[in-house]
């Protein structure tokens, strides 16, 4: 082969040969680069180590090592500098915090999430929360309220209760005293359905001064004007929409009248005002009376 030839291969095989810009680059920048990968890898090893002590057993050896490394991590800037709380609209601020348990300043990798999260939720407003943590330096607190249903009566006793009856709490009630009364045992397990059928009919929900549990198996409504309407067991939707009609039709609610008896679904049993009789509690003797009737003050 001539000499030209082999001179020129000579040459396109050395420039194939030389790196190019990027390992270049990286050769001349490589002694920034080490620092930051270390400092990146000390933080994961931080995090790393907090993961697998985090249920270190309390006094022991894992548990020190814990409390240790959360002094490192202290030590590097993590410290709690921010609490942030979200959702909190009727939870008492002070007695959330108390609850949470975390203060400015100690070290963030010390705080228990779990266990902060396990103390918020046994509070009474509380139906969710969750509790993390933001590095360097902030906690945040997410909360899912319980939302207040209705007000239930029992023996002179005003609780907040939600849709599906569970207590939220007995402070405070009377702020919330243009939501529907419901009175007697058994009442807040029931009440969800029945008020929302009176949501269904606002003429009558107008009208109503309270909801009485009668045996916890019906309801009786008790009105502003002083009439009982006594409900049928089971078929509290098709009552309701009963009582509208007849109101409608006869202007049934704003006669003179005792009480209005649907317990028999073909057949409306009436008693005016002006009949002596004893006051309705549904059955006699069936269960002790829950006191009157009526709103918080």
């Amino acid at each position: 082969m001539p000499r030209g030839v082999k001179a020129a291969r000579g040459t396109r095989n050395s420039i194939s040969d030389r790196p190019g810009w990027l390992p270049l680059l990286l050769r001349r920048q490589r002694w920034m680069l080490r620092p930051a990968a270390w400092g990146g890898f000390a933080v994961l090893l931080v995090l790393l180590g907090f993961t697998l002590l985090r249920s270190a057993a309390p006094g022991g050896a894992l548990d020190r090592l814990r409390q240790g490394l959360a002094e490192d991590a202290a030590g590097a800037g993590m410290r709690v500098s921010h609490i942030v709380i979200e959702g909190r609209a009727n939870t008492p601020e002070p007695v959330l915090r108390a609850a949470l348990d975390v203060r400015i300043g100690e070290p963030i990798m010390g705080v228990s999430i779990s266990k902060a999260q396990a103390r918020i939720e046994r509070l009474s407003w509380v139906d969710h929360a969750t509790v993390e943590r933001r590095l360097p330096g902030t906690i945040v607190v997410r909360l899912i309220e319980r939302r207040p249903f209705a007000i239930w009566q029992d023996h002179g006793t005003f609780t907040l209760i939600d849709r599906a009856g569970n207590v939220v709490t007995n402070r405070n009630v009377a702020d919330f005293r243009t939501l529907p009364l419901v009175v007697g045992p058994g009442a807040p397990e029931a009440a969800a359905r029945l008020i929302d059928a009176l949501n269904a009919a606002p003429d009558i929900a107008r009208r109503m001064e309270a909801a009485v549990r009668v045996a916890d198996r019906r309801w009786n409504l008790l009105l502003k004007s002083g009439l009982t309407v006594r409900l049928p067991e089971g078929h509290v939707v098709a009552a309701i929409t009963r009582l509208v009609a007849l109101d409608q039709k006869f202007d049934l609610l704003d006669r003179p009248l005792r009480f209005v008896d649907l317990r028999l679904p073909n057949l409306l049993v009436v008693r005016p005002i002006e009949a002596d009789a004893t006051p309705d509690t549904g059955k006699p003797g069936a269960h002790p009376s829950p006191g009157p009737a009526r709103k918080p003050t």
